[in-house]
């Protein structure tokens, strides 16, 4: 799949989990809505679905590397935008080979730059960074990759 193709169902991704973390909506719900609104190609949107199963499934490992990774923020006063870029990055880099850890990293950056506030970047990209540092080596991670 085209890496334009890729981000788009990052940002669809996103955006399906910031309204499922901010209203509790079912996720794969605002996903069909953004499909059917936005005509997304069909790649687009298996893509888009594979992240959000993906990391509503391994919701707790994953929070649990963030809050291993960023312990002086908790995970709860996140902004929700933030949290959520992490979540499907470090979706990406634990349980996904579909992309290097490393353009994961980068995706979750430029998504940060997007839609995260002025510090988010740089957040984004320290935590990232501990993650990818914290799982050199182990056998669920594709960092090597």
């Amino acid at each position: 799949m085209a890496s334009g193709m890729r981000r788009r169902a990052r940002e669809v991704a996103l955006q399906s989990l910031y309204e499922f973390d901010t209203a509790h909506h079912d996720a794969a719900e605002v996903l069909r809505r953004h499909a059917e609104e936005e005509a997304l190609p069909p790649k687009v949107l298996a893509y888009a679905e594979e992240l959000i199963t993906g990391v509503l499934a391994h919701l707790e490992p994953i929070d649990a590397a963030i809050i291993g990774a960023a312990h002086e923020y908790p995970i709860e006063q996140m902004a929700r935008i933030d949290k959520n870029i992490l979540r499907l990055a470090i979706f990406e880099m634990l349980y996904n080979n579909a992309v290097p850890a490393k353009a994961a990293i980068s995706e979750a950056v430029e998504l940060a730059k997007l839609y995260g506030s002025d510090n988010s970047r740089r957040f984004v990209n320290g935590v990232l960074g501990t993650v990818f540092q914290n799982t050199q080596g182990s056998p669920t991670s594709n960092a090597e990759k």
